[in-house]
């Protein structure tokens, strides 16, 4: 899989941050938009912010490219676009409401037991 180093990365970023229920969609299937979305969840706006603070500084380190970050000041849904990979943090809440999970819900998940460290 071509994004899978950079899914690593998100992936050992959101944990270091404790980040919720980490689910990666592959959606290359079914739109042109990403080829993965990484979807997670924090239970404070505080932790949401923290959680896309050490992702962007973390793919940053490691040269990716974010073309754009969304949400940053609503901090209950924050979007980091990193062109193949959106990642979507969410409060709890936010994220129930929206159910990403069920809209994409064709999108097979990845295992993430191979992308934690």
């Amino acid at each position: 899989m071509k994004n899978l180093k950079l899914l690593k990365t998100i992936v050992n970023a959101a944990d270091d941050k404790h980040a919720e229920d980490i689910v990666i969609l592959d959606v290359q299937q079914l739109t042109a938009v990403a080829d993965q979305f990484v979807i997670m969840q924090a239970d404070s706006q505080r932790q949401v912010q923290a959680i896309a603070e050490e992702i962007e500084e973390k793919v940053t380190a490691e040269d990716y490219q974010i073309s754009q970050i969304d949400g940053k000041n609503s901090k209950s849904w924050v979007l980091i676009d990193l062109g193949d990979v959106i990642v979507h943090i969410f409060q709890t809440e936010t994220r129930k409401f929206y159910n990403l999970e069920k809209l994409w819900s064709q999108a097979p998940q990845l295992d993430l037991g191979q992308l934690t460290e």
